[in-house]
């Protein structure tokens, strides 16, 4: 009999928290609306203002922002008819991927030259890469004429992974010279 007493005084009690904890709601709920029957009458007559959204989070997609301060950018668009100069860890770290957009094909057929031996200079590392040359494919590099909007590339070979992803690099190309880019 003493057990079923407990377990009714229990559940009375569990039902009575629960209707305490509703209550309580409701009870905010209700000041809300009182809250909002004691503002002035000019502020009635605004427009109710819109629910404050969530704001979703940020897109999965990189931002990709201008790699150079303003002269910089405008050196290489201006006299090499290039810009979107990427450099980018790839392979593991093996292979150090360079990459440009052509604007103006005429000024950028300096970077496509076969003539010329791109390198890509580290003097934190203290090394010198160089694009290799493959038996059967040759050179890691786009050599053909350029074309105004696309991309080129270049791949520098980064045996021992001594070039790595943060370090500001220089890459040379014939006379093109392109100093403090970021390996990504």
């Amino acid at each position: 009999m003493n057990s079923e007493r407990r377990a009714i005084g229990s559940a009375k009690w569990m039902l009575l928290t629960g209707l305490l904890a509703s209550g309580v709601f409701v009870s905010l709920a209700g000041t809300e609306a009182l809250a909002l029957d004691a503002v002035t009458p000019a502020a009635q007559s605004l427009p109710p203002a819109p629910a404050a959204q969530p704001q979703p989070p940020a897109p999965a997609a990189r931002h990709l922002p201008n790699r150079f301060a303003g002269r910089a950018g405008r050196y290489y668009e201006l006299v090499w008819g290039v810009d979107s100069l990427d450099l980018r860890s790839a392979e593991s770290g093996e292979i150090i991927r360079f990459s440009y957009r052509v604007l103006d094909a005429e000024r950028a057929k300096a970077l496509n030259d076969k003539k010329s031996e791109p390198v890509l200079i580290d003097p934190q590392a203290g090394v010198k890469l160089v694009v290799p040359s493959l038996e059967k494919v040759g050179q890691l590099r786009q050599s053909s004429t350029p074309v105004a909007g696309r991309s080129y590339w270049m791949a520098f070979s980064n045996k021992g992974r001594l070039v790595k992803k943060g370090d500001h690099v220089t890459v040379v190309i014939g006379q093109f010279r392109a100093e403090g880019l970021v390996v990504d």
